[in-house]
């Protein structure tokens, strides 16, 4: 096992992967980012290599109970996976955080970087949450790139180019620091309604990974998180029409319990 960055990362294994791509994720509004690329992780089966232990990145604000037992504090888990694609094209890299760093952003994503320039990433895509005002039949996905060839790229995609817009946090940082060590960067932006971005959206998720997947020319079995999607878009459109019915149960009264207007003279 090998260590680097003063030990906070260690490297179990070092894969001799073909000009790989970087799919990164951190945990965000309505969890899109870490729910579509875990899955991608998953189903693809992917081997992890690495990881980053950088206690001076996060604080511990809680602990974990298992049967009533407060167990020890621990850190969140910041881990790389690498996946070889059989034939030609670039294998992937696929780093999943369990949680955003709480200090010194800019410096672990330099970290990040170190770990996989070296191995010879030139792209580096992440994922986000677009917020909106309304619940979609089909959520649309955004696109931001790190420059115009890539942006030309996305909309042939038919992915939506809104112009001026914020990434919040790790996922959109990670990309600014990217560009500033000129590798290319994607942010893929599934659209979440602004009212539901504390719950997790696998239609959002789903959404992305079906964008995620075709630009990266990987194929995987979507049948488990189509089945995560449909089973939330019921449950939130029962909360919808709940919420409407609730409405209208709290602001309108029967017309034979209003009261009588006076007579005019």
């Amino acid at each position: 096992m090998k260590k680097s960055h003063d030990d906070q990362v260690i490297i179990s294994k070092e894969p001799k992967l073909n000009n790989p791509c970087l799919v990164a994720a951190w945990p965000g509004v309505a969890n899109v980012a870490l729910e579509a690329t875990t899955y991608l992780k998953d189903k693809l089966q992917a081997e992890e290599f690495a990881e980053i232990q950088a206690p001076s990145f996060f604080e511990v604000t809680g602990v974990y109970v298992e049967k009533n037992l407060i167990q020890p504090p621990r850190l969140a888990e910041n881990k790389f996976y690498y996946w070889k694609r059989k034939g030609k094209g670039s294998d992937l890299i696929i780093f999943l955080a369990e949680a955003q760093p709480s200090s010194m952003s800019r410096e672990f994503a330099d970290m990040l970087l170190d770990v996989v320039q070296k191995m010879g990433v030139k792209v580096v895509y992440t994922c986000a949450a677009a917020l909106i005002s309304h619940f979609p039949e089909q959520p649309r996905v955004w696109a931001a790139a790190t420059d115009a060839e890539l942006l030309a790229e996305t909309e042939k995609q038919g992915l939506v180019l809104k112009g001026d817009f914020f990434i919040a946090g790790m996922n959109g940082l990670l990309l600014s620091m990217a560009k500033e060590r000129d590798i290319k960067g994607v942010c893929l932006l599934g659209e979440t309604p602004r009212y539901l971005s504390e719950m997790r959206n696998p239609t959002a998720s789903q959404a992305v990974l079906r964008v995620l997947t075709k630009v990266l020319n990987v194929e995987i079995d979507m049948a488990e998180m189509d089945n995560l999607a449909a089973q939330s878009r019921q449950q939130i459109e029962e909360l919808i029409k709940e919420s409407r019915r609730q409405f209208i149960s709290d602001f309108t009264v029967p017309l034979w319990e209003r009261p009588q207007e006076e007579d005019q003279e």
